[in-house]
């Protein structure tokens, strides 16, 4: 359980780590009006982005990420500089590198991670309850496409 709340080192080779790649369940409605919010809020387009869903996302987890569990679909993940941050981790790492006043929220770091991580938790397992689910992953616009692994 632990593993869960520190990041760990991957090894991806193909995959371009120029850019921290997000990746999140592309059939909740939450998670894509969270991605959405992240698009607005990075204007140097720092981040890339790939469904859980996705093949891309399937094969970092089934190939690279050992410590990847069932659970997984309930956590954000976040891909930087070869590490793995998730769940409330990676929520404060993404918010540390957005523009405005959201890398504030990085202070919140200092709180324990079994503190964040039950709150984190608690709206993950009741996400699809609250906001509802799509049949299918989000397929972004044109102009957006190249922020997106498929």
């Amino acid at each position: 359980m632990a593993a869960n709340w520190q990041p760990f080192v991957f090894n991806f080779k193909p995959m371009n780590t120029e850019h921290p790649v997000i990746l999140f369940d592309g059939v909740c409605n939450l998670c894509n009006g969270a991605i959405n919010w992240v698009i607005r809020h990075d204007k140097k387009h720092r981040f890339r982005f790939a469904a859980l869903q996705s093949t891309f996302a399937k094969q970092v987890l089934d190939n690279h990420l050992p410590l990847h569990t069932a659970t997984t679909p309930d956590s954000i993940i976040l891909l930087e500089k070869g590490i793995v941050f998730t769940r409330s981790a990676a929520v404060l790492k993404i918010a540390r590198q957005l523009d405005g006043i959201w890398p504030l929220f990085y202070t919140f770091i200092i709180v324990p991670p079994f503190i964040r991580d039950y709150f984190y938790n608690f709206i993950a397992r009741n996400r699809y309850k609250w906001f509802g689910r799509k049949e299918d992953c989000l397929l972004p616009d044109w102009p957006l496409k190249n922020l997106f692994y498929d």
